[in-house]
C-alpha cells in the first residue's frame, strides 16, 4: 500500500483529537452515553463473526442486564458519561420512552441556554468599552517577572493585550491548574489598565486569598507609582473606611478584596477592569452583584477548575478562553503516596522535609480535636515548631499565624481545609492529609496543589485507615493516576469537569448535564449555537443520521487484534476515524496507524476505504450506503441536497436503477469482490456529483 502524505494538522483535527481523548481513559465498567439508547456501562470490545465477515463490536450493558452491541463504525454515537463524584448513575431502560423524555427535556434547556448566550454575546458586541494601549513601561514590568513564560502563558498575555486594545469590553476566562501561573496574567492586566489611569478591582473568595494577592501585588508592583489597597476582614473598620474614601476620589489604583468590594457603599472614580478569582466560590447573591459590577468594563476571570475542552469548543466565539495547561519549566510533579496512619511514616515524611530546610502542611480537618494532633506531633518530633490555623480562629490571629509561617518562624502548619485556596508558600513542599479517604477528588487535587510550587521535589502523603469504602478507594486511585503535572485538565477528573461546566453555564444547567452526560450536552450546545447564529430553526439535535452516513460493504473492515493489539488504541482510532469529516483528517489518522503499526492488512485498508465512502456520501445527504454482491442501496435523508430531476436522469442512464419508496434508490449491479464493490460505490457517488443542487 502506498504511504499517504502527511498533511499539516488542521484546527478541526486538533478539536477532534480532544473529542476522542476521553476514550483513552475508558475502562470496562465505566459509564457511556449512546445518542439513541442512553446511559449504559461499557463492557469492552468483542469480535463477532456473521457469515464470513468479522465485525468488532462495542458491548454495552443497560438496565436489567440488557446487552447492546454497537459496530465500531458507529462509535461517533457514543461518548463518555461524566458524572459528579458519589452520584448514583441510573442506567437507561432499553425499549422504553425513558431516554426520549430525557433527551427532549435536555434539548429544550440547551435551546434556552444557547439563546441566552447569543443574546449576551450580541449585547457585548454593541457595548463600547475602553481601548487601552500598552503603556511605555510594560516591557520593563514584563521583564521583572523573573521567569521564562510558558507558551500557554505567552498566548494568554497576547490574547489579553489584544482584548484590552479592542474597543469591545473584554470578557476572558483564564483557566489553569494550581500553580501554573494564572496570577501573572492578572498582574499584567492590572498593570496595563492601572498605568492608563483606570482603576482595577480584584475580587477573591476568601480572606486568605485576598491577603496573598495583596502581598503579591505589592511585591510585583514595587518601583511603579501605583497605589494598591486591600479591603478584607484583616483590616480594621477605620482602615477600610479610609481606603473606600480614597477609592471614590480616584486615589487608589488597584484594590483587592473579598465580596466586601461588591457592597452598595463602594464607589469607584474610574473603574476599568474587574478581575475575579474563582468566581464559582462566590454565593448566588454575590454573583448577581458581580454581574452588575462588570457591565461596560473589562473583565478577567480566573479559575483552577478545568473547563472541559468539549465545552470550550462549543462556546467558541461566545466566551474567550485562555487555557494554561503547561507547567513552568523545572517544575516537578508532586510525588503522591497513599500510606497508613502510622507514627513512623509520619515522622519520616516530616523529618525528610525539615532536614532539607523546607516546611510542612499537616492537614487535619477536625477543629474540635486538633489539639490532640498537636500533642501527638510534638511527642513524635519534639524539635518541631508547630503553628495551628483554622477558620474558627479570630481573623487577626489567623493572619498573624499565616504570616509567621510564611516568614519561617514555624516549620509545620497544622491546619484545616482553610488552606485549600490562597496559600502559596514555595518553601512548603510536603503535605500530609489526615483521613484523606474522607475528602472529595476535587478537594484532594486542590490541597495537593498547595505544594510543588518551586523546583524542589514535593510530596503529598494521603494518610488513610486500614479499611476504606470502595468509593474512597476509587477517589484515591484517581488522585494517584492524575499526579502528573497539569492533571487538573486530565479528563479522568469528571467531577471537576462538571463543576467547570456549571461555572460557565450557571449552576441551573448541572442537572441537564448530569442526565445526558457532559460530552453529549456540549455537542448539543454547539449545534444549537451554530444553527441560531445562522438564523436556522434548531430542530432535532439528536438526529445524528442527518449528517452521518452508515456504510456497509459486507466485508471485514476492522483493526485486527494481531495488527493493533492495544484495546484502548483501537478504540481511539475507531473514534478518530468515525469523527473524520474530510479526506485530510482521514489521511492523518491513516498515516498515524501506519506510523505506529506498519503496513496495514486488507481489513484496515477496507476500513479506511469505507470511511472515505462515508465522507463522500454525506455530501449528498445519503444516510445509508449498502453494497452486497447483487445490489447497491442508497437511503437518502428527507430533503437531500440533490435535484430530483437529475436523479431520474441518472436512473435512466444506469437502466437497472429504481426507487424503492420515497428516499431509497436500488441499483441492480454485480459486485463479486471487494474491488468491484469499491468501484461501484465510487462510480455512483461520482455520478451524484452532477445531481447536487
Amino acid at each position: 500500500t502506498q504511504r499517504r502524505k502527511r498533511k499539516g494538522q488542521s484546527a478541526t483535527q486538533v478539536d477532534n483529537d480532544f473529542m476522542v481523548r476521553d476514550l483513552a481513559e475508558i475502562k470496562v465498567g465505566d459509564f457511556v452515553v449512546h445518542i439513541n439508547h442512553g446511559v449504559g456501562r461499557y463492557s469492552g470490545l468483542s469480535l463477532q463473526t456473521i457469515g464470513e465477515m468479522e465485525y468488532e463490536m462495542i458491548e454495552l450493558e443497560y438496565q436489567n442486564n440488557s446487552k447492546l452491541y454497537i459496530p465500531v463504525q458507529n462509535l461517533h454515537l457514543i461518548s463518555r458519561y461524566s458524572h459528579l463524584e458519589g452520584a448514583n448513575v441510573e442506567l437507561t431502560n432499553l425499549g422504553t420512552k425513558q431516554w426520549d423524555k430525557i433527551k427532549a427535556k435536555a434539548e429544550q434547556k440547551v435551546n434556552d441556554i444557547a439563546a441566552e448566550l447569543l443574546e449576551l454575546y450580541a449585547q457585548r458586541e454593541i457595548q463600547q468599552g475602553n481601548s487601552i494601549p500598552l503603556p511605555a513601561e510594560y516591557p520593563e514590568f514584563a521583564q521583572s517577572f523573573g521567569y521564562e513564560p510558558t507558551q500557554d502563558q505567552q498566548n494568554s498575555f497576547d490574547a489579553l493585550i489584544s482584548d484590552l486594545n479592542s474597543a469591545k469590553p473584554m470578557d476572558r476566562l483564564v483557566c489553569g491548574d494550581v500553580g501554573f501561573g494564572k496570577t501573572e496574567v492578572a498582574m499584567r492586566a492590572a498593570f496595563v489598565v492601572a498605568m492608563n489611569g483606570y482603576q482595577v478591582a480584584i475580587l477573591a473568595p476568601t480572606t486568605l486569598l485576598t491577603e496573598q494577592l495583596y502581598q503579591n501585588l505589592v511585591n510585583r508592583f514595587a518601583g511603579f507609582a501605583l497605589n494598591i489597597a486591600e479591603v478584607s476582614r484583616f483590616r480594621s473598620k477605620k482602615e477600610i473606611n479610609q481606603t473606600l474614601m480614597l477609592l471614590s476620589e480616584g486615589k487608589v489604583d488597584i484594590i483587592v478584596g473579598t465580596h466586601r468590594l461588591i457592597q452598595d457603599d463602594i464607589r469607584f472614580a474610574k473603574l476599568g477592569l474587574v478581575i475575579i478569582d474563582e468566581e464559582h466560590r462566590f454565593g448566588v447573591k454575590q454573583k448577581e452583584k458581580l454581574k452588575k459590577m462588570r457591565q461596560n468594563v473589562d473583565v478577567l476571570t480566573m479559575t483552577a477548575t478545568p473547563i472541559p475542552r468539549t465545552l470550550s469548543m462549543a462556546l467558541d466565539g461566545l466566551r474567550d478562553f485562555s487555557i494554561i495547561a503547561t507547567a513552568p519549566s523545572r517544575r516537578l510533579a508532586v510525588n503522591t503516596l497513599i500510606v497508613a496512619d502510622d507514627n513512623a511514616i509520619i515522622q519520616e515524611a516530616i523529618l525528610r522535609e525539615i532536614r532539607r530546610g523546607g516546611q510542612v502542611f499537616f492537614l487535619y480537618n477536625d477543629v474540635a480535636s486538633i489539639e490532640h494532633m498537636y500533642n501527638r506531633l510534638t511527642e513524635l518530633i519534639p524539635e518541631l515548631r508547630i503553628a495551628i490555623a483554622h477558620g474558627q480562629m479570630p481573623e487577626h490571629e489567623l493572619e498573624q499565624t499565616i504570616k509567621d509561617f510564611v516568614h519561617q518562624r514555624y516549620n509545620l502548619l497544622l491546619c484545616s481545609t482553610i488552606i485549600e485556596t490562597g496559600i502559596d508558600i514555595p518553601n512548603a513542599n510536603t503535605i500530609l492529609i489526615y483521613r484523606a479517604d474522607k475528602f472529595g477528588l476535587a478537594q484532594l487535587h486542590q490541597l495537593r496543589g498547595r505544594v510543588g510550587r518551586s523546583h524542589h521535589q514535593a510530596y503529598c502523603y494521603l494518610l488513610v485507615p486500614e479499611r476504606t469504602t470502595k468509593d474512597a478507594e476509587k477517589r484515591l486511585d484517581a488522585i494517584m493516576a492524575t499526579s502528573e503535572l497539569g492533571a487538573g485538565f486530565n479528563l479522568a477528573i469528571h467531577d471537576l469537569e462538571i463543576r467547570g461546566a456549571g461555572e460557565i453555564l450557571g449552576d441551573n444547567q448541572a442537572g441537564n448535564i448530569k442526565e445526558v452526560g457532559l460530552t453529549l450536552y456540549s455537542e448539543m450546545l454547539k449545534k444549537a449555537i451554530k444553527k441560531l447564529k445562522a438564523g436556522e430553526k434548531i430542530g432535532d439535535m439528536f438526529a445524528a443520521s442527518e449528517t452521518y452516513c452508515d456504510v456497509n460493504l459486507n466485508v471485514t473492515a476492522i483493526l485486527p487484534i494481531e495488527y493493533c493489539p492495544n484495546i484502548h488504541e483501537r478504540l481511539i482510532y475507531y473514534k478518530r476515524l468515525a469523527k473524520a469529516e474530510n479526506t485530510e483528517q482521514l489521511d492523518l489518522v491513516y498515516q498515524d496507524i501506519i506510523d505506529n503499526y506498519g503496513l496495514p492488512p486488507e481489513a484496515v485498508r477496507t476500513l479506511i476505504a469505507l470511511h472515505q465512502l462515508r465522507i463522500t456520501a454525506c455530501k449528498f445527504g445519503i444516510q445509508k450506503l449498502d453494497v452486497s454482491n447483487a445490489t447497491l442501496n442508497l437511503l437518502f435523508i428527507d430533503k437531500p441536497p440533490v435535484e430530483p430531476l437529475q436523479i431520474v436522469l441518472l436512473m435512466q442512464q444506469l437502466k437497472t436503477c429504481k426507487y424503492d419508496g420515497k428516499n431509497k434508490l436500488i441499483w441492480q449491479v454485480k459486485s463479486v469482490n471487494l474491488a468491484a464493490k469499491l468501484y461501484n460505490a465510487e462510480f455512483i457517488l461520482n455520478q451524484l456529483e452532477q445531481c447536487v443542487r
